[in-house]
């Protein structure tokens, strides 16, 4: 980690409401006049949308029923730790972009399922933040987790992420219930393995729960909406936390250990605001003094 450049991680599989808190990061940036350069862990995908199907094929061929985006070896996290690596040091690094849509195919001038070319960061930013799903990955080839300063957990109750994913997947990409079911199968190898060992690394998990009944997640009509949804708040270390005001700010919220505190749903955006604005700037702060 460098003082000089820090590094923020937020780290979520797939549906787990990751966008949204890059919004609320974007909002304290905005605010607090912070210039933040932004990657995706999209960009750091092994393979573009064909050759990912070539490959999963090939592997479906050999018997590897485990192979899925959330798989280290599906990704390139060498790079990704090169780049932690180089802008802790410098302040300086590169990322692409993965292209999803036609939307973002007219913004970026490539074909959705491509990659665009790497291309540096804007000289002069205050911090990195990179969002995806491998931001706090340690194993035995990379250390992200080490060189990030701020590793933010974002992770929905298994059912709810299946909901959620079923629903998108449906919605957005024409997928059948029975489609995406068999995706959700064959991530689970990886969502066990390289998925959930990160959140023992992060500083903070906010966990989604639903307080409706979501026992069969494969039939449910609606997603929960934050009104039905409660959020868990756990710090890895609670030394300097102070739970009797956020519990005063947020109202509806109590604490059910020593570092967790409980919210309700709709009020996670003014959690987040509440506790990770003065620990962004804190860093922005030391890295001045540096």
């Amino acid at each position: 980690m460098s003082k000089k450049h820090p590094i923020i991680s937020v780290t979520g599989s797939s549906g787990a409401g990751t966008t949204t808190v890059k919004t609320t990061f974007d909002q304290i940036f905005r605010r607090e006049g912070i210039r933040a350069v932004s990657i995706e862990g999209d960009a750091f995908h092994r393979f573009d949308r064909q050759a990912m199907k070539d490959e999963l094929a090939r592997r479906l061929a050999e018997g590897d029923q485990t192979f899925s985006h959330f798989s280290f070896d599906a990704n390139e996290l060498e790079k990704l730790e090169e780049i932690f690596r180089i802008y802790g040091e410098t302040g300086r690094g590169e990322t692409r972009h993965y292209v999803h849509d036609d939307r973002e195919a007219e913004r970026w001038g490539t074909p959705p399922g491509t990659f665009t070319d790497w291309a540096p960061f804007e000289e002069g930013s205050d911090l990195l933040f990179y969002e995806g799903l491998h931001g706090a990955v340690v194993n035995d080839s990379v250390n992200l987790a080490g060189l990030a300063d701020l590793k933010i957990g974002v992770v929905p109750v298994i059912n709810l992420e299946w909901i959620q994913k079923i629903h998108r997947d449906k919605a957005s990409r024409g997928y059948s219930t029975e489609a995406v079911t068999d995706t959700i199968l064959r991530r689970m190898h990886a969502y066990v393995h390289c998925i959930c060992p990160q959140f023992t690394q992060t500083d903070i998990n906010f966990q989604r729960v639903p307080v409706v009944d979501t026992s069969n997640p494969f039939i449910a009509r609606w997603i929960p909406t934050a009104d039905e949804s409660l959020v868990v708040i756990r710090f890895r270390n609670p030394r300097g936390i102070d739970f009797s005001y956020l519990t005063q700010m947020i109202d509806g919220s109590w604490m059910t250990r020593a570092n967790s505190i409980v919210i309700p749903g709709p009020k996670t955006d003014l959690a987040m605001q509440l506790i990770l604005t003065p620990m962004i700037l804190r860093l922005i702060d030391d890295a001045k003094r540096a």
